[in-house]
């Protein structure tokens, strides 16, 4: 029994701090990659349509 928890302890410690170190890296390169790249929702909006200025009659 005493076995099992010596040899259990270090591997469950190891996967731990393997898996910290994976969020870590994940979520700094996640960052990285969010600065360079702006955000696109969908296509832009149309142009306005172009005002023509109707001659005042008097």
């Amino acid at each position: 029994m005493g076995y099992i928890i010596v040899v259990s302890l270090p591997l469950i410690l190891f996967i731990l701090i393997l898996a910290l170190a994976c969020y870590l890296i994940g979520r700094n390169s996640g960052r990285r990659e969010a600065a360079r790249i702006p955000q696109y929702y969908g296509p832009p909006a149309p142009a306005p349509p172009p005002s023509v200025d109707k001659p005042s009659q008097v």
